[in-house]
């Protein structure tokens, strides 16, 4: 058996975590919005026709922010598409993922869907084929109250309050050669400068994020952060990072470790934003906004042959990724990353909420399940809110294909409002236990509440509709404090949630 010693001290703190950290996406993409959140035909769709499962299993997920409408989609988006008369609205060829968008949901639709799920809406412009006006236009669509042209629009389409969206992405991946529209690094700098700068002067409570490079690997990163944020430093508030993994070798070790590739990132990306800080002699500091991470790599194939039969039909049923046991253990610690880093990273969305690259899946006309990386998202995004605490951790470590010295346990810890401390942890070992000495001696008297772990003794392991249980969360027994320290045990290969009262 493994053994492993962490220290947890309340004056140990990173940061405030930002309940936005555990936001998500839906883009019109697949079947994440037509059969996914929206089946007006389902047995179980309400009056608007979203489907009641699906909105019980995002509340579950306590999620306070969505990501909305894209992603890649976005930068052929008209926001003037999605509003107004649904059969007045235009069908569209998008060429970002090959199918046809009918608009049946555009905004009204999704902030009455977000309303019922208690979330808020991040709003993405499109600044691929359309640029600042069109940028300011939406905001005074959305945010302005009256007696402007786009405000009155909203009002005539049967929303007089404002929709009060706070949150603004200029953009997406506008580096890559994907996007619609891609930019240079200077081009981009300006345009999201001018479109920040106006469409704050419709409304100055807005904060927006800007481009960062679409991942760290990239040609261009870092540069393209440098020259970017040259030209748009004042008028933005966050850089976007996103990041994917993939394991196509089955290498679970290497797989398990990427980990430390995302703490990179985002150190290398904080150092950039503050190095223009310090040439610009700013005062203002710009903090970042992981809106893409996940697992994502099971269905490229099968898109390729959905395209070749069914290219522009509508709602394709692309990028539906069938998670198992190790993505879920790779799921937590990304969020053990992101909570570790709360300081600088304030907003992140998993990508996607449903059926794309997503935590819950449905099948039309049928159930709605929960995948493997639910469970970590739901455990950070109901216990990970607070203070972050950082975890000393002392843990024998392994080499793999791309690290070294890559530790077997990842851990952080939170403390809540109301005093308790959860402690979230990965045990990285394939085969052995982790004994964790754990010291509390800081906090006083506490008392183990919950231990809850998710483990399978097959890495490969999935949940399906017809098993929608074989990867689910366990309640292990407790073990209390002596003194203000506590042994327990983590199972090999294990995400584990330990919380004290």
């Amino acid at each position: 058996m493994k053994k492993a010693n962490i220290i947890l001290d309340r004056d140990y703190q990173i940061g405030r975590i930002d309940k936005r950290l555990f936001g998500s996406f839906i883009e019109h993409l697949g079947r994440a919005v037509y059969g996914g959140i929206y089946e007006p035909d389902h047995p179980l769709a309400d009056e608007l026709g979203f489907r009641t499962d699906v909105i019980k299993a995002v509340r579950d997920l306590c999620v306070p922010l969505v990501r909305y409408p894209g992603g890649n989609f976005v930068s052929g988006f008209n926001w003037e598409d999605s509003v107004g008369p649904r059969e007045s609205r235009p069908k569209r060829l998008d060429l970002a993922w090959f199918t046809t968008e009918t608009n049946e949901v555009g905004l009204h639709e999704f902030a009455q869907w977000a309303e019922k799920v208690n979330s808020e809406i991040m709003y993405a412009v499109n600044l691929g084929t359309r640029g600042p006006q069109e940028a300011r236009d939406i905001v005074e669509y959305a945010n302005h109250p009256g007696n402007s042209r786009f405000s009155d629009m909203r009002i005539a389409n049967g929303r007089k309050d404002p929709f009060g969206i706070r949150l603004w992405c200029l953009g997406n991946e506008m580096d890559g050669p994907w996007q619609m529209g891609q930019k240079t690094a200077y081009e981009y700098g300006r345009i999201a400068n001018e479109s920040a700068k106006m469409m704050k002067w419709v409304d100055p409570s807005i904060e927006v994020v800007a481009c960062g490079s679409s991942s760290s690997e990239m040609p261009t990163f870092g540069d393209w952060e440098l020259t970017m944020l040259n030209e748009c430093y004042e008028n933005i508030d966050y850089v976007s990072l996103h990041r994917y993994y993939a394991n196509p070798t089955g290498d679970t070790a290497g797989f398990l470790a990427r980990t430390m590739d995302m703490d990179d990132f985002i150190r290398s990306v904080v150092s950039i934003c503050d190095a223009v800080k310090g040439k610009k002699h700013s005062k203002k500091q710009i903090n970042l906004s992981f809106d893409e991470w996940n697992v994502w790599y099971h269905s490229r194939q099968q898109d390729e042959e959905i395209w070749k039969r069914e290219k522009w039909n509508r709602a394709l049923p692309l990028l539906e990724d069938v998670y198992n046991f190790e993505d879920a253990l790779l799921a937590g610690s990304m969020l053990i990353t992101l909570m570790r880093n709360a300081d600088r990273v304030r907003i992140a969305c998993l990508a996607q909420l449903v059926n794309v690259i997503a935590p819950i899946m449905t099948r039309s006309q049928g159930g709605c399940w929960a995948q493997t990386i639910y469970y970590p998202f739901m455990h950070a995004s109901r216990y990970g809110r607070g203070t972050a605490l950082q975890a000393i951790v002392d843990s024998p470590a392994y080499d793999c294909s791309d690290y070294e010295n890559v530790p077997i346990l990842d851990a952080i810890a939170t403390l809540g409002d109301d005093g308790s401390l959860t402690l979230f942890a990965v045990n990285r070992d394939l085969t052995e236990p982790c004994c964790v000495s754990l010291d509390l001696r800081a906090f006083g008297d506490l008392r183990m509440t919950e231990h809850i772990v998710l483990h399978h003794d097959d890495v490969h392991a999935v949940n399906t509709e017809e098993n929608p249980n074989e990867v689910v969360p366990a309640s292990c027994p407790l073990t209390q404090p002596d003194g203000g320290r506590a042994d327990i045990l983590l199972p090999a290969l294990s995400w584990n949630v330990i919380r004290f009262a």
